[in-house]
């Protein structure tokens, strides 16, 4: 028997009816939480734990269990309490505006994972999305390569449902997308992927993603060629709503 989850709907005023409504699911499935301790889905667990105003970790606690790598812990914490993220991806989108089935595609890909964790990945993944949703949300500002919109990740219809979720996100006031068109040519993007973070005491970090781990960055001759290469990709990128427009186009030819 799930007593957190039980302890959750009493506190918040749930009941398995409203909180099945809430997520999705038929209310026998909260039922089945709660008597049989089963674990629900990730998308299902984050946004169980998001209507209770609970962390995914307190509510089930032995799958929602930290699961990322310990050279990653750093920045997710950098992450979690930023004020701004500036986020530049040439190949995939943020992991903080993916869906699920996109997210699944991308962790599969890599071949780096057993079977087995990727939905622990997945769920870890996914939970980070919920600064997002918060009542004090950082300011998210990501600059993608056109080519992310363009690559056939986890097929058409993960695509499809990716772009027209994209093209959602950014009716949110605190995210903005740019996208860099086609048709430039060399630019600081091409270099890699990165994003810099500025966090309530108004100190700066940078992350750098490479094939076998992340890094974070906080050299101050380092972050100021980081602040240097996001103004490259930033000057090169369409504004905000030409994005969203081109955006929503590149969705309909997957659909």
């Amino acid at each position: 028997m799930n007593d957190a989850l039980r302890a959750a709907l009493n506190e918040t005023g749930y009941t398995t009816e409203s909180l099945a409504e809430r997520v999705g699911v038929d209310p026998k499935t909260v039922g089945r939480w709660l008597s049989e301790g089963r674990i629900p889905h990730a998308r299902h667990r984050v946004a169980a734990a998001e209507a209770l105003r609970r962390d995914i970790v307190d509510i089930w606690p032995d799958t929602s269990r930290r699961r990322e790598p310990v050279w990653f812990r750093p920045w997710q914490e950098i992450e979690r309490d930023a004020l701004s993220l500036r986020w530049f991806e040439p190949a995939v989108l943020p992991g903080l505006l993916q869906t699920e089935a996109y997210a699944r595609a991308v962790l599969l890909g890599a071949g780096t994972l057993p079977r087995g964790d990727v939905d622990r990945h997945l769920a870890a993944r996914l939970a980070r999305q919920s600064i997002l949703k918060r009542d004090d949300p950082p300011q998210l500002t990501v600059v993608l390569d056109e080519t992310v919109l363009r690559r056939p990740v986890g097929g058409r219809r993960t695509m499809h449902e990716q772009l027209l979720t994209l093209a959602t996100a950014c009716d949110q006031p605190h995210v903005r997308v740019h996208v860099v068109p086609a048709t430039v040519g060399e630019y600081a993007g091409l270099n890699g992927p990165f994003v810099i973070a500025t966090n309530p005491d108004h100190r700066v970090a940078g992350y750098l993603d490479n094939q076998l781990q992340g890094q974070v960055i906080s050299d101050l001759d380092d972050l100021a060629a980081m602040m240097t290469a996001w103004e490259n990709v930033r000057g090169e990128a369409l504004s905000h709503w030409q994005s969203v427009d081109l955006i929503t186009k590149v969705a309909q030819t997957w659909n």
